[in-house]
């Protein structure tokens, strides 16, 4: 009987462990969910306030009329034509990235093209910060006469950001066995058909993660797009900045726009959502 007993305890011990651990680690989860989402509520909520809301006190953490006006302004206020202009310049840029980073990617990750040298030359760009190449850029696209065009842009988001992506496909592409293309071009195909038709199917998870990558980083970018556009293209961070003026802030434009901002990423991630969680743990596990 001591000895059933010693082992009751202990199990009773083990079990109250273990819901300690459970709580406390939801207790973190809702902390962190709250600590982070709370921003984002914050912008929400301020999108639909009305102006002498934001200087309500106490905070107004709830609104029970909500009014679109600060879209209206937002979108006027030049809101309208970033939002085209960023979708634009994203979409181009992504497609065009994902094209030559998948060619690129699978030229170093099988044939192993330039040695291990220039695997690392391509990842070592990624070391350096993209204000470097903001002079030199300039002057090449103003020598071009493309400054203030879409085409500056895309360059620019090209060069910063295929390296990137040529390094994640590149994994990507390692990580699947090499023996099924090897079946394919037994049974007759080029190299060319068995990657459209073996290696590009199985890799599909890894482009979608890339491509979504590349878009937010695309859609997020302020510095190039303050420094190589004026007045033809005005990205939305380009706008957003510019309703933070010198005497004065425009809360409810700015919190409408942000919204706006924030809604592309978000529509992305749920209809990708089965590719992003299968691209992210691709590789991850081995026979």
């Amino acid at each position: 009987m001591g000895m059933n007993d010693k082992k009751l305890k202990e199990f009773r011990q083990r079990e109250k462990r273990k819901k300690l651990n459970h709580w406390f680690q939801n207790l973190l989860l809702t902390f962190f969910v709250l600590l982070f989402g709370f921003p984002i509520y914050w912008i929400f909520i301020g999108a639909f306030k009305e102006k002498g809301e934001f200087f309500h006190y106490p905070p107004i953490f709830w609104i029970n009329h909500f009014k679109f006006d600060n879209f209206f302004r937002a979108l006027s206020l030049g809101g309208s034509k970033g939002t085209l202009d960023s979708l634009i310049v994203a979409c181009v840029g992504t497609v065009l990235v994902v094209i030559l980073a998948l060619f690129a990617g699978y030229g170093l990750g099988r044939f192993k093209f330039g040695g291990p040298n220039l695997s690392f030359f391509v990842l070592s760009l990624l070391f350096a910060p993209p204000i470097i190449a903001v002079l030199p850029l300039f002057f090449i696209f103003k020598y071009l006469r493309i400054v203030d065009t879409y085409l500056a842009l895309i360059w620019s988001y090209l060069l910063i950001n295929l390296p990137f992506a040529i390094w994640l496909i590149k994994g990507f592409i390692e990580d699947l066995p090499e023996e099924i293309e090897s079946a394919a071009l037994v049974d007759g195909h080029s190299r060319f058909g068995a990657f459209r038709k073996v290696t590009l199917p199985l890799i599909i998870p890894g482009v979608v993660v890339s491509a979504l990558f590349v878009f937010v980083f695309a859609w997020n970018e302020f510095l190039f797009a303050l420094m190589f556009t004026r007045s033809n293209v005005r990205t939305l961070p380009v706008v957003l900045s510019e309703l933070i003026g010198g005497h004065g802030i425009q809360w409810g434009e700015l919190s409408a726009l942000s919204l706006i901002a924030i809604i592309p990423g978000v529509i992305l991630v749920v209809f990708f959502q089965k590719y992003l969680v299968r691209g992210l743990t691709f590789g991850a596990v081995k026979g």
